[in-house]
C-alpha cells in the first residue's frame, strides 16, 4: 500500500483530484509546482500534502531537494499544452527530456512506480473507441512528443527497475480546470447569461470527470500492469451538442445557445471514446460519476470561486 507519493503538474483538474484522493487515503503527498505560479495559491494546506517549487528544466534537482523514500511518482506536468505552443517542437521536445529527468529523479527516490500523463493527441484522428491497440498517428508537435516521452520513459523505467504505466487521457472536466477549456469557458460564460460562439458541435465526445481521473491513476499505481497503456475516458460517447446542452440546463435553462456560429476546425478531431476494459480489468476502475453529476459539481465550484473573486 501507497504511503508517499510525488505529483508534478498537481494544480489542474486531475491534479487537484489527485491530492484530494491522497488526503483522504491519509497518505502524504509532495506537490511539484512551477516557480511562481499564480496557482499554487489553491493547493490545499494540510500535514498531508507538502508544496516544493521547481521548474520542469530542475526536475532532475528533485533527489537533492527532497528527502526519504518514495512509493510512485505521477508526472502530470508538460510545458506548452494549449494554442500554437502545441506545435513548438523545440518546447515539446524538451518536454519529453523532462519527462526522462522525472524517471530517473523517481528511480534516486525509492519510487517503485512511474505513471506518466499522455494524451489523446497521440492517436490523431480515429472513428471508434481508443486502446492500446488502435494506431497512433499523431498530427502535432504536443501528441508526438507525448507518444515519445510514453515509449522513451518506459525502456528508461525498465532500465531502471521501475513500473511504468502511461495514460492517454482523453478529456477531463472538474474543479480547477483550466480556465480556457470549453467546459469552463461555457460555465463562466453561461454564468453571466451568455452563449459562447460553438462549431455545429456534431463531434462524438467522451468526457471524465476529474475525481474518476485520479482514482484510475490511484489504482493503476497500486495494480496496474507493468508497461501498460491505458486510455482514460468515460467510456460513454455523446455529441458535443449534448453536452453543451447539460450545462445550459443546469445554469440557464432558456439561454439560446450559438450552436453553428462557427465552423469546425481544418483537422477537427470527430470521434473520442475510450475502451476500458483493459485499465477495469487490470485495475478494478469502472467510472462513478455521470456527466451530469460532475458537471453539477463543477458549476457549483465555479459559482463558489467567483463569488470570492
Amino acid at each position: 500500500m501507497m504511503k508517499r507519493v510525488i505529483i508534478t503538474g498537481p494544480t489542474g483538474a486531475v491534479g487537484m483530484a489527485l491530492i484530494q484522493k491522497c488526503i483522504a487515503e491519509k497518505m502524504e503527498a509532495t506537490v511539484v509546482c512551477r516557480r511562481k505560479s499564480p496557482r499554487i495559491a489553491q493547493i490545499p494546506i494540510c500535514d498531508q500534502v507538502k508544496m516544493i517549487e521547481c521548474n520542469l528544466d530542475e526536475m532532475h534537482m528533485l533527489p537533492e531537494i527532497l528527502t526519504g523514500v518514495y512509493d510512485a511518482f505521477f508526472h502530470l506536468a508538460w510545458a506548452c499544452t494549449a494554442g500554437e505552443g502545441r506545435n513548438d517542437v523545440h518546447v515539446q521536445a524538451d518536454n519529453i527530456q523532462f519527462t526522462l529527468d522525472a524517471v530517473d529523479a523517481a528511480e534516486k527516490l525509492g519510487c517503485r512506480c512511474f505513471i506518466g500523463a499522455g494524451s489523446q493527441a497521440e492517436y490523431g484522428r480515429f472513428e471508434g473507441k481508443l486502446n492500446s491497440r488502435v494506431p497512433t498517428f499523431p498530427e502535432n508537435g504536443y501528441g508526438a512528443a507525448k507518444l515519445c516521452a510514453g515509449a522513451l520513459s518506459r525502456i528508461r523505467s525498465r532500465q531502471l527497475g521501475i513500473r511504468h504505466i502511461w495514460f492517454r487521457i482523453l478529456s477531463v472536466y472538474g474543479e480547477y480546470d483550466g480556465a480556457q477549456t470549453m467546459i469552463m469557458s461555457s460555465i463562466r460564460e453561461m454564468l453571466q447569461g451568455r452563449s459562447p460562439e460553438y462549431t455545429p458541435a456534431g463531434q462524438i465526445w467522451d468526457y471524465l470527470y476529474s475525481k474518476d481521473a485520479a482514482e484510475a491513476l490511484f489504482l493503476a499505481a497500486e495494480t496496474g500492469k507493468d508497461g501498460a497503456v491505458y486510455c482514460l475516458g468515460s467510456g460513454q460517447a455523446r455529441t458535443l451538442r449534448e453536452y453543451i446542452e447539460a450545462m445550459r440546463d443546469e445554469i440557464h435553462p432558456g439561454l439560446h445557445l450559438k450552436l453553428g456560429a462557427k465552423p469546425y476546425a481544418p483537422e477537427q478531431v470527430m470521434h473520442l471514446c475510450a475502451d476500458l476494459s483493459e485499465l477495469t480489468k487490470d485495475t478494478g476502475f469502472i467510472p462513478r460519476y455521470t456527466f451530469e453529476e460532475g458537471i453539477r459539481r463543477t458549476i457549483a465550484w465555479a459559482r463558489s470561486a467567483g463569488e470570492k473573486s
